[in-house]
């Protein structure tokens, strides 16, 4: 006893154990034969678990109904046979949801009386999962298993889907043909003549369409350069973001070719006279170890030209070198040009094709940048450089600012000095005068001694009180020298 399933992923065929499950088989097949199922929707499928399907054309989960809910209550000497929705279905120790391609009615527990049962309607899931769900035994009732079209299984299980488990693909059962049915038909049950057309709902469904592709028929290799491309492009944005590119568009240069499995003997002039005869060589070194300078065996030679690079890539390839047989390619690092463009040493790069042209370009972050470089208003912010790409010159405009700064704070400790001794002079002076002064008071006579006395000992303490002015001016000017002496140590070190 089998049916045959057309879908919109392919043909399935369901061979029905009508033996241990005889009231589901009935309902299964009969809905069939009244086209119940056509244009069901699989409305749920969890991947490597089930696909689900039934109901109506808009996949309501909670629509359906049993065969016996279907039939015409007219031709049947049943009143109420027109209120059966649900079905209670068989439920065997055999039966069980070991493996891929199982089908079992969707059940949920009702009241059949006063008792609580599993009770089903017309929606059925199939089993992905190739070691089943055994724990759905207790839950749903299996009742047939997929004999033909387990591969339509596999392509439903790869099916993308929403957050609802809702496939986004419009996955339907197109028409259903009943191989053979063993049970009469029950009374009241009405068969099309022919299958019914589409409804309203099914052409009006928001879902991709069936013949729809999602991946357009593209080379594969098309496919996968794109999609190494994308990830290059995301690898180099990343690196440009902690610091080790410049920009994220830098290529490699084309004249530089990487050579490896070297013999550890061999020499960086054996090797540079060997690739000689395709080209001039501006550089050819052999990476060696920091400690032990023993050769790591790969190397990078730098031609002047990129024809020499390739055609000495064509022709040295697995070339034998000292008993070894050396690996050619072109060169993938950035890094010298990295440090290249730090430093400032080859401003022209741009426009040399041979360093990456229009690679080495960099990208403008600002709209107003030329404005501002050229004249017209302020120097442009930029985010990679701080300078304009010539660092030596920026060193020596950091050297002039920090000596001019030098020259500003000693000419300050000079003017500074300069005051102090000023002032002492001053001091000099009065203390003289009033020496003078003294004596002349000491002429007159002895009756004014005591007054001179008085005198003398307030003119002491004053130049007592100057001396302690002139000590802690002297503390002071040398605490000053000692902060702008420590400045000038900070700045060198900046």
């Amino acid at each position: 006893m089998s049916v045959l399933l057309e879908t919109s992923l392919g043909d399935i065929v369901i061979d029905l154990d009508t033996k241990r499950a005889p009231k589901a088989s009935l309902n299964f097949l009969k809905l069939c034969k009244r086209k119940a199922y056509n244009y069901s929707l699989f409305h749920t499928l969890i991947k490597n678990f089930t696909a689900t399907v039934g109901g109506d054309c808009t996949g309501d989960r909670d629509s359906g109904s049993s065969v016996w809910g279907l039939l015409d209550s007219s031709d049947s000497s049943d009143p109420t046979v027109k209120t059966n929705k649900f079905f209670e279905p068989e439920r065997s120790t055999k039966l069980k949801h070991d493996s891929k391609g199982v089908v079992s009615f969707v059940c949920a527990q009702g009241r059949v009386g006063e008792e609580e049962k599993l009770l089903a309607t017309s929606q059925f899931f199939f089993t992905l999962s190739e070691s089943g769900a055994e724990y759905l035994n207790t839950q749903h009732a299996p009742f047939g298993r997929v004999v033909e079209g387990l591969e339509v299984l596999d392509a439903l299980n790869a099916q993308l889907v929403d957050d609802d488990n809702r496939p986004f693909r419009d996955i339907r059962i197109k028409h259903t043909i009943i191989l053979d049915d063993p049970f009469p038909d029950p009374p009241g049950l009405r068969c099309p003549s022919r299958s019914p057309s589409p409804p309203p709902q099914l052409l009006a469904s928001a879902r991709i369409a069936e013949d729809e592709n999602l991946f357009p028929d593209v080379d594969p290799e098309v496919l996968e350069k794109e999609a190494r491309d994308r990830e290059a492009a995301a690898r180099a944005l990343t690196l440009e973001m902690i610091g080790d590119l410049p920009f994220a568009e830098i290529r490699p240069p084309e004249n530089i070719l990487f050579v490896c499995k070297l013999n550890p003997i061999t020499r960086d002039e054996d090797l540079e006279l060997i690739f000689s005869r395709f080209g001039e060589i501006r550089s050819c070194e052999i990476i060696r170890d920091k400690k032990t300078q023993d050769s790591l065996c790969y190397a990078f030679i730098d031609f002047e030209k990129k024809e020499s690079a390739e055609e000495a890539y064509f022709k040295m390839d697995n070339v034998l070198i000292d008993d070894r047989r050396i690996h050619v390619d072109f060169s993938q690092s950035v890094s010298k040009l990295h440090a290249d463009v730090l430093m400032g040493k080859r401003r022209g790069l741009v426009e040399e094709e041979e360093f990456g042209g229009a690679g080495l370009r960099r990208r403008r972050q600002y709209r107003n940048e030329d404005v501002g470089r050229d004249g017209g208003g302020r120097r442009g912010e930029e985010m990679v450089f701080e300078h304009d790409g010539d660092l030596d010159r920026e060193k020596k405009r950091v050297r002039r600012d920090e000596k001019g700064g030098d020259d500003r704070r000693d000419r300050d400790r000079d003017a500074g000095r300069g005051r102090v001794d000023e002032r002492r002079r001053d001091d000099r002076r009065e203390y003289r005068h009033d020496d003078r002064r003294g004596e002349r008071s000491d002429d007159r006579g002895d009756g004014k001694r005591d007054g001179s006395r008085r005198d003398d000992r307030v003119e002491s303490g004053r130049r007592d009180d100057r001396d302690r002015d002139y000590r802690r001016d002297d503390r002071d000017g040398r605490r000053d020298e000692r902060h702008r002496d420590g400045d000038r140590r900070d700045d060198r070190r900046r």
